[in-house]
C-alpha cells in the first residue's frame, strides 16, 4: 500500500502533455497564454530547451514556420480565439511542409464565450481548415495516459510527414487534476529525425516514389533549399497552375490520407446492438455508460476515437455492425456525428449532447436504451 501511495500523484494533463513533448524531441515552445491552454504555456516555459513568448496569437505560427525550416520541431498551444487567427498561418505551414504541433484547448463558444468552460465545439472547425478541403492530421485524448501517449505520435507523424499536426482536447483534460499513478507511464523514445544527404541539388519538393519529400533544414551548408507557401513544383518554383504544381498540391492531401496511423479503442461486447462512440474528456462518461448498462445485463460496445482526422475507413466498417449507434459529445450540434455521416443524420443514430456542462453517463444509457 505504501509503494502504491509513494507512485500516485496528483497531476493534469497539461503537465503530462508538455513532459511528453520534451522527452519525445520536440525543442522549442513558442506560445501565447490562453485559457484553458495557459496551464501548458506555464509548464513549457520551464521544461522546453528553448521557449519563447509571443505578443500576440498570430505571431507563434509565424514563428513556428521559420524555426520549423531551420530544422527545429516547435510546439504551440490555443484555443479557439487565438487558433482562429492562427488559421492563415496553418495553411502556409501546410503548403511549405513544415512539421509543427499545435494544441487545440477547446473551451465554450463561439467567439470568446467563457474561458473557464469546457466544450467540445472546435471539431467541425479542424474539418475543411485547410483551404481547398484537404485533410491535416487531428488526434485526440481520451485520457491522461494519453495525454502521454499522443504527444510523441503527433509529432512523430508531423516529422514523418512533414506537415502541420493539431492534437485537440478540452479543458477538462488539461485543466483538472487527477490522482494518477507514474507506473502507469511507458519510456517515450526521442524522435531521430533524417535529412536530405544526396549530392545532387536539393529539391525541397520531389517526393520521389513516396508521398513525403526528404527534409533539409535552410542554412545548411550543402544545399540551397527553396520553401514557398504559393502553388509550386517540386523545386518550390512558383508555377501557377501547371501539371507538375498541381500534382505537387494533390500530393499534400494524399499524403496525409495514406499515412495518418488510425488510432482508437475499441470494446466490443458480443451481442451487442448499441454502439457507443465519444472522444476526448467524454470518453470518460462514455466508458461509465458502457459499464452501467453491462452490470444490468445490457450489452454495449465502445468505440473511443483518437484520430480524428482524416476519419480512419475502419470507423465505418464498425459503425456498420450496429442497430444502433449513440454519439456523445460536449457540444449542442453533434460535431461528431455530423463529420461522420453528414448534415443528414441517420435515423439508427442518437446524439447525446451538453453545452456548459460534461455529457452525464446516464443521458448516454438513456439513448441506448430508448425504444
Amino acid at each position: 500500500m505504501e509503494a502504491d501511495r509513494a507512485h500516485r500523484v496528483l497531476l493534469d494533463g497539461s503537465r503530462l502533455i508538455v513532459e511528453a513533448c520534451v522527452q519525445a524531441g520536440a525543442d522549442v515552445y513558442v506560445g501565447y497564454p490562453i485559457t484553458p491552454a495557459n496551464l501548458i504555456f506555464s509548464y513549457a516555459s520551464q521544461r522546453f530547451p528553448v521557449a519563447l513568448p509571443a505578443p500576440d496569437e498570430i505571431t507563434p505560427l509565424q514563428w513556428m514556420a521559420g524555426l520549423s525550416a531551420a530544422g527545429f520541431l516547435p510546439v504551440t498551444a490555443t484555443s479557439f480565439p487565438g487558433f482562429a487567427l492562427m488559421v492563415e498561418s496553418i495553411n502556409m505551414a501546410y503548403m511549405m511542409e513544415l512539421p509543427m504541433l499545435i494544441i487545440l484547448v477547446q473551451r465554450l463558444g463561439p467567439s470568446t464565450g467563457t474561458a473557464t468552460v469546457g466544450a467540445q465545439g472546435d471539431v467541425l472547425l479542424l474539418d475543411g481548415l485547410i483551404s481547398g478541403g484537404y485533410p491535416l492530421p487531428v488526434f485526440c485524448p481520451a485520457d491522461l495516459e494519453d495525454c502521454w501517449r499522443l504527444p510523441p505520435i503527433a509529432l512523430r507523424t508531423a516529422v514523418d510527414l512533414r506537415t502541420p499536426v493539431v492534437l485537440l482536447s478540452s479543458k477538462e483534460m488539461v485543466m483538472t487534476q487527477h490522482s494518477f499513478d507514474l507506473r502507469r507511464l511507458s519510456p517515450i523514445e526521442p524522435i531521430r529525425r533524417s535529412f536530405y544527404r544526396g549530392s545532387a541539388p536539393y529539391r525541397a519538393y520531389d517526393p520521389g516514389d513516396g508521398l513525403v519529400p526528404p527534409f533539409l533544414p535552410v542554412g545548411n551548408e550543402r544545399h540551397p533549399v527553396r520553401l514557398n507557401a504559393s502553388t509550386h513544383d517540386r523545386s518550390g518554383i512558383l508555377r501557377s497552375a501547371g501539371e507538375e504544381a498541381i500534382a505537387n498540391t494533390r500530393r499534400l492531401g494524399e499524403k496525409i490520407e495514406a499515412l495518418t496511423p488510425a488510432l482508437y479503442e475499441l470494446d466490443e461486447q458480443e451481442g451487442a446492438r448499441a454502439l457507443i462512440v465519444s472522444y476526448d474528456i467524454t470518453s470518460g462518461a462514455a466508458r461509465e455508460a458502457a459499464a452501467i448498462l453491462r452490470a444490468q445485463g445490457v450489452p454495449a460496445s465502445l468505440l473511443l476515437i483518437r484520430t480524428l482526422l482524416p476519419i480512419p475507413a475502419i470507423y465505418y466498417e464498425v459503425l456498420a455492425r450496429y442497430p444502433r449507434v449513440v454519439i456523445a459529445e460536449e457540444n449542442a450540434q453533434g460535431q461528431l456525428a455530423r463529420l461522420l455521416f453528414g448534415w443528414r443524420t441517420p435515423d439508427h443514430v442518437r446524439r447525446v449532447g451538453a453545452v456548459g456542462r460534461m455529457v452525464r453517463p446516464e443521458g448516454i444509457v438513456r439513448e441506448v436504451l430508448a425504444p
